[in-house]
Parts: structure tokens; sequence; C-alpha cells
């Protein structure tokens, strides 16, 4: 029987549930840690990732499916006007889905699924990034 992820907690089960999200959000952190290209997005998170690493497992524990381990910790959140403080852009949001990919590529996921979420992220990853052309458009004058 094949596997609908976006279903119920197919989604969730099918990355380990919150530990082997935890894993990924680990790995994804290292991976901005380490990768040149994500150097701006780096420096938009405090230096301890700690706070970082608990909110992003927590969140994608329900976005998955799962618990709403954030809710319950945080409060509710919406994705793009929770980053609108942040200078995110198409680089940037490219360096966290790049940051994302290898985390998801270093996960002992069936191929189908890794393909599953990385198209999945992207879709917050872009609202985020029209979110912010949209502000930008709004506060440019007008050329005369």
């Amino acid at each position: 029987m094949a596997v609908t992820y976006g279903k119920g907690d197919a989604s969730y089960k099918a990355a380990g549930e919150e530990a082997g999200i935890l894993r990924l959000v680990e790995s994804f952190y290292a991976f901005m840690n380490d990768l040149p290209e994500a150097k701006n997005i780096r420096a938009m998170h405090p230096f301890d990732l700690g706070e970082s690493i608990d909110k992003l497992s927590r969140f994608l524990c329900g976005w998955t499916g799962g618990p709403k381990l954030y809710s319950e910790k945080y409060g509710s959140i919406a994705i793009p006007p929770a980053h609108a403080h942040l200078p995110i852009g198409r680089n940037e949001a490219s360096a966290w889905l790049s940051c994302m990919q290898h985390a998801i590529d270093a996960q002992n996921y069936a191929p189908e699924f890794k393909r599953y979420l990385i198209t999945q992220l992207a879709v917050p990853a872009g609202r985020i990034v029209t979110l912010q052309e949209n502000r930008n458009r709004a506060l440019t004058p007008p050329a005369d």
C-alpha cells in the first residue's frame, strides 16, 4: 500500500516522528553553520541555536501531522508574518532550502518522501519571499 504523505500523520511517521524530526533539524542547522551560501541566514540566528532547534523541530512535528508541540510551548504561529522582520529575499530562501535539502538527503528517508518534503517546504519559503517583496514594493516610492 502506497503512503500518502500530507494525509494524517503519514509525513510525521515517515520523518521518524519527534526523534527523526529533531535529527533532521540538527542536521539542517549543522549545514547552515557549514555552507558558505548560508552565511547570511546563519547571521539572522542567535549564536546559540538551542532555541532555534527547539522551535523548528516542534513546528515541523505539527506541520508534518504529528503533535502540535510548537503551539503547546510557544503559541500559534503564521510562518510568513513571523519572519517579516528579517531581510529574506530569494537568495536567503534558496540558501535555507539548500541547507534543508542537504539535511533531508542525510536522513534515511524514502526517496519519494525526500522529494515530497523539500517540495512542501519550498511553499512557505516562497510565501515569506512574496511577503517581503510585497512589503518592499509598498515602501518604495513611485518613480517620477
